[in-house]
């Protein structure tokens, strides 16, 4: 498969517009801990402790925005939100998994956690 960069409009490169809708530090893990299922804002902030709530709030609404995730209000008390993958972001589930098993392949110590800086 030959590959092509869109030289009279670089923004409608395939690749570039995947980079833009998942890239981001915390997005890839977002979307792979969503991947397995619903979640609460407080779950995703205990399960990736270095991400502050700022920066989970403005990548989930980024995903949001881009029609990867849906967001669920619960008007409760306390309130509740809950996000999901939406149908688009379900066809990210083979990327994401791809992206998953490579990392285990090209890590030399699969005990090794790494830190993100």
């Amino acid at each position: 498969m030959k590959k092509h960069w869109h030289t009279e409009s670089p923004t409608s490169c395939p690749m570039l517009l995947t980079i833009n809708i998942i890239g981001g530090k915390w997005k890839p893990i977002i979307l792979h801990m969503l991947s397995e299922g619903t979640m609460r804002f407080g779950e995703l902030k205990k399960n990736i402790p270095p991400v502050s709530q700022k920066m989970l709030t403005q990548q989930l609404r980024e995903l949001e925005a881009d029609g990867i995730i849906n967001r669920k209000l619960y008007l409760e008390v306390p309130p509740r939100t809950e996000y999901s993958l939406t149908e688009r972001g379900m066809t990210l589930k083979p990327v994401l998994q791809g992206l998953y098993e490579w990392g285990q392949m090209n890590n030399a110590d699969s005990n090794k956690t790494v830190e993100h800086s």
